[in-house]
């Protein structure tokens, strides 16, 4: 089985991007987190790789996904206890 590669970036001021880090923590899924206010690298990277600076974004083997809730329901689908 390949191993899914993950990338979670966010805000920490953004409500909807703590809900994904609850849901990362609840699910004990350890994966690289880049803060966007912090690193503008880590903005640019973003935006290359889904056209925009939203956040929540999870990269999921080099796609992105938006929308805290559409990434907590995939964490738990595939990160079930």
């Amino acid at each position: 089985m390949e191993t899914t590669k993950l990338t979670l970036y966010y805000l920490s001021s953004c409500p909807y991007c703590q809900k994904v880090l609850r849901a990362l923590e609840e699910l004990n899924v350890k994966i690289p987190i880049k803060n966007i206010h912090e690193n503008d690298e880590y903005r640019q990277e973003l935006i290359k790789i889904g056209g925009k600076s939203q956040v929540p974004c999870l990269v999921i083997n080099g796609k992105a996904m938006y929308e805290s809730d559409n990434i907590v329901k995939w964490l738990k689908e595939n990160y079930k206890k």
